[in-house]
């Protein structure tokens, strides 16, 4: 009865009765088939298995993205209801469209499933969508990669968004594409607050898409992050129902959720809607880091054509330093800064190929500058740039020599999750180990495919099984922990940050080891004196809480210094020390020393020993701990 008054309603008496005779054949058909379970139509929905009880449930979470009141949780409903929706006459203005166009995806497939007679169920022309899939005019699909921003809450783990190439565009004209991104709709800046919202839903995620070149500005000059391209073999057909569910997707809002409906997750379902045998995002039922999305697309056979590099800026302008002697760095530095005369002094006296690297590496430095917003007068930085080209231009000699690609891919690097066993020895006793991280890297962890000096761990989870009491107890529940090391040189001046917040154990004055929350950060420098050391200094607080404390809580500051040292390509070593004193509330002194150490044994699997002592509240513990480490 529902079904024959919207009808009534979509098309008028006369015709009313025909259009309900051929829904009800399309309807039988479907059920016939069991359409509503196939799994193209899960993927059209967004329908995902619900965790507890029977069922499904769509992570589309915007109600006009269904057609029947209960299309969130039941595809069967939500199919017989877009069926009907199809037969609708509204004619399509640039306010609102036709549901064939609407739902353009979910239209073509039914009507390649159904077989729709046009003379039964006229098909829309689509004008807009048309005119908008004619200007991406696509050809291929490449996945895009920009690497992690510790600096951008919405960055940390890294991003992917999806770049369509056009036919006419070859890799001189590739940042003209555009790239499809999905990403909270929100302008934060601030991490914990990001974090915090984003843990529990508090954004809107949307579907966009702009030009790609605007996307390289963003992610590689102005967030100094390497991006990685990921070719990938679609057909034709495959491509062209993806855009159809982006043009479905456009106006569609999605809870968006930091760990896992993010922006690699949701890049993923549209693989799944062209593939549905791929069943991507049903690899990560629980969480997802943009790094691990991209290692199952490319260990996926035959799915990956090849991967191209694309340097940041800062890359690129470490590299042009690195070929130069202190001194011509220095040198190029003054004459991007106007400080030295382009025709006459030192630049002159210098060979014509030293004298051409100088010139390339004074532009590449004011345009970085620039770009960083660090140039107070624009048009004279403008000019100078116009200057050093026109320099640069009357050399004769040819020195292109790009940085070279890392080694190994971020996809190629170690697994984000990591368990461990471990048996170590404190106080006097033996204890046993267990530690589990879901995410996703640490100073120490393999770095290959990582950021240089870049640390981030969520939820990391220690618990310790001591002999003398047999009782397993909660050693240490990381809730976040955020390490950035930037190595600072003549050009580059980055400040090096670290902020740890979560539950841990301290030893107090009558030796008692109570769980206490512990929020610390810090800011500071680092330097890189040789390619295998890495060493920084950091001036930190530090707020603790337990009732365990006097007066409940403790409030501290101090200083903290370290190296990272590469003692092979398997082997590396931390020597790190901090000093603080807590001068409020629970009133006392810490010092810790520590040694660590990790040793790959096989890429997803290392060694890691732990030498520690530390002196809080008068008492002086010693620790060694030896684990074992496996990626997964």
């Amino acid at each position: 009865m529902a079904r024959a008054l919207l009808c009534l309603l979509l098309f008028g008496l006369p015709l009313a009765a025909k259009a309900n005779d051929y829904l009800d054949e399309l309807i039988a058909a479907a059920r016939a088939k069991r359409l509503a379970d196939a799994p193209q139509w899960h993927a059209l929905l967004h329908y995902r298995p619900n965790v507890l009880f029977p069922g499904v449930e769509s992570h589309a979470d915007d109600p006009e993205f269904f057609n029947a009141p209960d299309g969130k949780t039941n595809p069967a409903s939500e199919l017989e209801a877009t069926l009907a929706a199809f037969f609708s006459t509204v004619a399509e203005t640039p306010e609102r469209q036709n549901p064939q166009c609407r739902f353009i995806a979910r239209y073509h497939w039914l009507k390649r499933e159904l077989g729709f007679d046009p003379a039964r169920l006229p098909e829309q022309p689509c004008a807009r969508y048309r005119a908008w899939r004619a200007a991406l005019n696509p050809q291929a699909l490449t996945l895009v990669f920009p690497a992690a921003y510790l600096n951008n809450p919405a960055s940390l783990y890294g991003h992917t968004l999806l770049r369509v190439d056009a036919r006419d565009q070859d890799e001189r004209t590739r940042l003209l594409a555009y790239a499809i991104n999905y990403a909270a709709a929100t302008d934060e800046t601030s991490g914990l607050v990001f974090a915090v919202k984003g843990i529990f839903g508090g954004y809107p995620g949307l579907f966009s898409i702009s030009p790609y070149y605007a996307k390289v500005t963003e992610y590689n000059d102005l967030e100094n992050r390497d991006i990685w391209e990921y070719e990938l073999e679609f057909t034709e057909e495959e491509i062209e129902l993806i855009l159809m569910h982006v043009w479905e997707l456009g106006p569609v809002r999605f809870d968006y959720y930091f760990f896992d409906e993010n922006c690699s997750y949701h890049l993923l379902s549209l693989f799944d809607v062209a593939r549905p045998e791929l069943r991507f995002t049903a690899r990560f039922p629980l969480w997802v880091i943009p790094a691990d999305t991209v290692r199952a697309v490319t260990e996926e056979p035959g799915l990956l054509r090849r991967a191209t590099y694309r340097p940041a800026r800062s890359t690129i302008l470490r590299h042009r330093a690195a070929r130069l002697a202190p001194e011509r760095v220095a040198l190029a530095k003054q004459l991007a800064l106007g400080r030295a005369p382009l025709d006459r002094g030192p630049i002159a006296e210098l060979p014509e190929l030293e004298r051409a690297r100088v010139l390339e590496l004074a532009f590449e430095y004011l345009e970085y500058e620039r770009l960083r917003g660090r140039v107070t007068d624009n048009d004279a930085a403008a000019a100078r740039l116009r200057e050093l080209l026109l320099a640069r231009s009357r050399l004769a000699v040819g020195d292109e020599s790009p940085p070279p690609a890392p080694a190994v891919r971020p996809d190629q690097g170690h697994r984000s999750a990591r368990a461990g066993i471990g048996v170590g020895r404190a106080r006097g006793e033996t204890f046993r180990e267990l530690q589990l991280r879901p995410a996703y890297h640490d100073l120490l962890d393999p770095e290959e495919g990582y950021n240089r000096g870049a640390g981030i761990e969520f939820f990391a989870l220690r618990l310790r099984h001591r002999a003398h009491d047999d009782a397993l107890r909660l050693q240490q529940l990381g809730l976040v922990n955020i390490t950035s090391l930037s190595p600072r040189d003549q050009l580059l001046k980055p400040v090096s940050w670290r902020v740890d917040v979560g539950f841990t154990r301290k030893t107090l004055a009558n030796g008692a080891e109570p769980l206490v929350f512990r929020a610390e950060g810090g800011a500071g420098l680092a330097w890189e004196p040789t390619p295998q050391w890495l060493v920084y200094g950091l001036a930190e607080g530090a707020l603790e809480a337990s009732g365990h404390l006097e007066n409940d809580y403790s409030l501290g500051a101090g200083v903290a210094a370290g190296a990272l040292i590469d003692l092979s390509a398997r082997w590396r070593a931390e020597l790190a020390g901090r000093a603080r004193r807590y001068a409020a509330g629970d009133v006392h002194s810490a010092t810790e020393l520590a040694l660590r150490q990790r040793l790959r044994l096989r890429p997803d699997t290392a060694l890691r020993l732990d030498v520690i002592r530390r002196r809080e509240a008068s008492q002086t513990t010693r620790e060694v701990l030896l684990a074992w480490h496996y990626y997964f």
